[in-house]
């Protein structure tokens, strides 16, 4: 496999229960096809739940399989990163209990892209201006940012993931 074919992303697990975070590394080393190194801390913002994340590089596409391999735990809030590579465009996934698995593309600055059309059919479907800003919100994952916003401030201090170096 050469560089080219190779993306890299993070995933970020928010909050998990104590008894879940094993299977949560198992699911995430069988989507990557390696061992994942991950260091569980407490998580303030949820008592009793515990955080961490995972700097990984891999096939691109690979954040759709850690998505899919999470997702089986509902309770889980999760976010994972792929950063785009060539001919590819980056993706964010965000699972919050409640609302389910949201999925965007990205562009090389980390903005939900929209493409035309799904702004046309939105457009289409749409029958007043507080409909379509919904719709708007909906595709943008805003119900998805805010209930996960709490979980990201409360990692504020843990340990940074970079995924690249400069200079």
């Amino acid at each position: 496999m050469s560089a080219r074919e190779l993306s890299r992303g993070v995933v970020y697990v928010h909050s998990s229960p104590a008894a879940v975070c094993p299977h949560v590394e198992w699911a995430i080393s069988g989507a990557l096809g390696q061992r994942a190194e991950m260091e569980w801390t407490a998580q303030p913002a949820a008592p009793g739940q515990l955080r961490a994340e995972c700097a990984w590089r891999a096939v691109a596409g690979t954040a759709g399989a850690l998505a899919n391999a999470l997702k089986a735990w509902p309770m889980v809030r999760f976010e994972i990163t792929e950063e785009p590579s060539p001919g590819v465009d980056g993706e964010r996934f965000c699972h919050a209990p409640g609302l389910g698995l949201w999925h965007g593309r990205t562009s090389a600055n980390g903005d939900i892209i929209v493409a035309e059309d799904q702004l046309r059919a939105l457009a289409n479907a749409s029958r007043a201006g507080e409909q379509f800003a919904h719709k708007i919100d909906e595709l943008l994952g805003s119900s998805w940012d805010e209930a996960l916003e709490p979980f990201r401030h409360a990692g504020d201090g843990a340990t940074v993931t970079w995924l690249h170096q400069v200079g």
